[in-house]
């Protein structure tokens, strides 16, 4: 059976140790600083400077993207794409001021995604599900906040109008990282 070519070839060792990290890092510091954290996110999907940032970032995996992998019969559109990116890049960052940021932040959860499926794909251990279910996760919520950002600014809002909410959802984000960066640590 031939399987898609693959785009990334990164472990599910290493990538449970990156995306693990990173995820309990950053919801053990929203869980400490709660304050500091709360704003920071509030005035995300606004954040102009966040917006041109991540959108650079995505513009550049973007383009890294499509001059690296194998495009088979529409390989002739390659130098359309790479010309169209960096002008799109230009565009949204002129004409789409309204919450650019969410939707950079969308894209970017969109992009991750893939790295973190691939290094699943095929893998035995059961922990990958763990990363496959976040993945997910990322991957429709990206969609909805490329098409709805105001949805990310929506959600930010609910999630910080009580402590309560704020501890189970940063506590929550402790224990899934913890357990991604365990089991990666153990495999």
């Amino acid at each position: 059976m031939d399987y898609p070519p693959r785009i990334y070839y990164l472990s599910l060792h290493l990538v449970g140790l990156t995306i693990g990290t990173v995820v309990f890092l950053a919801h053990l510091y929203a869980l400490l600083r709660p304050t500091g954290s709360q704003k920071f996110l509030l005035k995300l999907p606004r954040s102009r400077v966040a917006g041109i940032i991540l959108l650079a970032i995505d513009a550049v995996w973007c383009f890294w993207l499509i001059s690296t992998m194998d495009l088979e019969e529409f390989a002739w559109l390659r130098p359309y794409v790479q010309l169209a990116i960096p002008v799109l890049f230009f565009l949204t960052i002129v004409f789409v001021d309204e919450l650019l940021a969410a939707r950079a932040l969308g894209i970017f959860a969109m992009l991750i995604a893939e790295p973190m499926i691939s290094s699943a794909f095929l893998r035995p251990e059961v922990w990958r599900l763990l990363i496959v279910f976040l993945a997910y996760v990322w991957l429709t919520l990206g969609m909805f906040w490329v098409g709805k950002p105001y949805l990310l600014r929506d959600q930010l809002t609910w999630v910080t109008k009580s402590v309560m909410r704020w501890r189970i959802a940063t506590a929550l984000g402790v224990v899934w990282g913890a357990l991604i960066l365990g089991f990666a640590l153990k495999g």
